[in-house]
């Protein structure tokens, strides 16, 4: 029997809906977060208690409105690790914390998933996480409050509107 606990293929269905909320909340989060020079750090805590940690910089522009990633294969490596996130069966928690380049000091918000979606996070954890340890230089982020990110019904779900 095996010391830690196996994770389970979650299915190509489940797989297929987390895929195309990732691709919703990143397009929330971008909006969100607005013009300007952007890092997003992730970490998850998976089903088996290993850690997860994705990384990605990029520049939004909105005039025009552009996307542009430092480098694609950490953005793919994050955005594949939010699709598990949002799926659900594989971890145990998971935020992901967004720092803007701003003066005179950059700025953080971030998220945690619960329930298939990203849900703002406590400032007062937010700033526990991102306060660097003692005798680490490190430049020192303005924590604010993440902006609630609209949720679209899913597809197949009943729209009660129509």
């Amino acid at each position: 029997m095996p010391s830690r606990p196996e994770l389970i293929y979650p299915g190509d269905a489940a797989i297929q809906a987390a895929m195309d909320r990732t691709l919703t909340v990143l397009a929330a989060v971008f909006q969100a977060l607005g013009e300007g020079q952007h890092t997003l750090n992730f970490v998850a805590l998976r089903s088996d208690d290993a850690f997860a940690t994705g990384r990605a910089d990029l520049s939004i522009g909105t005039d025009p409105i552009r996307l542009a990633v430092l480098d694609e294969a950490e953005f793919c490596a994050l955005r594949a690790l939010l699709v598990f996130a949002l799926e659900g069966s594989t971890l145990r928690s998971a935020v992901l914390v967004a720092t803007t380049a701003a003066e005179p000091n950059p700025r953080a918000c971030g998220w945690t998933v619960r329930d298939g979606w990203l849900h703002p996070m406590n400032t007062d954890d937010l700033q526990q996480a991102v306060t660097p340890c003692p005798g680490v230089s490190a430049v020192r982020r303005e924590v604010y409050s993440a902006p609630v990110l609209p949720q679209l019904p899913e597809p197949d779900e009943e729209c009660p509107h129509a």
